[in-house]
């Protein structure tokens, strides 16, 4: 006769819900982080941003005195309405010569930021020449656009001109980032092989580069032409040409309702350029998907 089963070997109830083979195992469950090993970039600049925002609440604080702030808003409202349309001549004349002074601006910058693009791309030029270009870069951009309009109006005196100068020059310090970065994004392998094969470095920057950065490189100056036909209009409260003549005239003698009529001429040109923009970066971002596709 056989020895009676031990306690440890006898059957007895499952101590758990016993695991169906037909259903796929559990996955292991990931230790959760530690406090420091959440401090990636995205929730550090999160933190340093939101310790902006509250070491910036004094700018808040307004001027100490009871002011009936709508009252106030109200009432400056109304000296806009109606608006004078017996302007509208001289205010579209001054319009397109904004339209001017934009174009000629962003067609110089265009010239002058290419190379400075390129000098400033890493994959593309050696340190010490992106060190300086982007330095140079960095300088421009420094100075507001109605600086740069007012150092054109010392230099050339108060005319459109002096409106081109000064976009010229601030067109430059965003252009030359814009197009440094697009040739950056581009994969250097075709580049590299071109060099390869024999040859020269403005080939395989032409064949193996420009073709792919293009429509990046479009698509930023279509933006930086929106921009300057902006600007062009505020620059010449510094006397840089253009509807910002009008403007500061019109505010200066308090007559807001000529003041107004050139507000509307702006807001129709401004969501003219909006949707024309809209159109052409959809065509522009549909031929760049193509590209890398």
């Amino acid at each position: 006769m056989s020895p009676p089963p031990s306690p440890a070997s006898a059957p007895g109830p499952a101590s758990g819900p016993a695991h169906n083979p037909s259903l796929p195992p559990e996955p292991p469950r990931l230790p959760d982080p530690r406090w420091y090993e959440r401090l990636n970039v995205l929730n550090v600049s999160l933190l340093l941003f939101l310790l902006a925002c509250f070491a910036s609440a004094p700018a808040l604080r307004g001027s100490g005195r009871e002011l009936d702030y709508a009252g106030n808003l109200k009432r400056f409202l109304g000296y806009f309405f109606p608006p004078d349309l017996s302007v509208w001549p001289e205010t579209l004349r001054a319009l397109g010569e904004t339209a001017q002074i934009a174009v000629m601006a962003t067609a110089f910058a265009i010239v002058i930021a290419l190379p400075l693009g390129v000098a400033g791309a890493r994959t593309l030029s050696p340190a010490w020449l992106v060190g300086a270009a982007r330095m140079t870069l960095n300088g421009i951009r420094t100075v507001p656009s109605l600086i740069w309009a007012l150092i054109g109006v010392a230099i050339v005196g108060a005319n459109p001109l002096a409106g081109v100068i000064g976009l010229t020059f601030y067109s430059v310090g965003y252009l030359g980032k814009f197009f440094s970065d697009a040739f950056e994004s581009v994969d250097m392998e075709i580049a590299r092989g071109l060099r390869a094969i024999g040859a020269g470095r403005i080939q395989a920057f032409q064949h193996g580069v420009w073709p792919h950065a293009k429509p990046l490189v479009w698509s930023y100056v279509l933006w930086m032409i929106e921009y300057n036909l902006r600007s062009a209009a505020i620059i010449g409260y510094v006397g840089a040409g253009g509807l910002g003549v009008q403007l500061a005239g019109y505010q200066e003698y308090y007559q807001w309702e000529k003041f107004a009529t050139v507000l509307l001429f702006i807001l129709v040109l401004v969501t003219a350029l909006d949707f024309l923009g809209e159109w052409i970066r959809g065509r522009i971002t549909r031929k760049l998907t193509r590209v890398r596709s």
